[in-house]
């Protein structure tokens, strides 16, 4: 998508950023979008230590003897409507 982007059309697209923002707003706007980045990175990394500790679980699970469970019959469903 942006591969087509050379030298020139980052110095334009600067200039218009710091045109559109002002050089003082600038620091601001660096500064929020590294915390965005920092946010969004920390938000990855605990998705990813999810998904490996789901994952593990899982192995766990599948560990136990699938005829063992096999031969239990399965649990009525609890129904949130109240019992008469």
């Amino acid at each position: 998508m942006l591969g087509n982007l050379n030298g020139w059309h980052l110095l334009i697209l600067l200039a218009v950023i710091l045109l559109l923002f002002g050089a003082a707003k600038l620091p601001a706007l660096a500064k929020s979008v590294g915390q965005s980045a920092r946010v969004f990175r920390g938000e990855m990394k605990a998705m990813k230590e999810d998904d490996a500790q789901s994952t593990d679980g899982t192995a766990a699970s599948t560990a136990v003897d699938p005829a063992a469970t096999a031969t239990t019959p399965p649990k009525p469903a609890d129904s949130a409507e109240p019992k008469p």
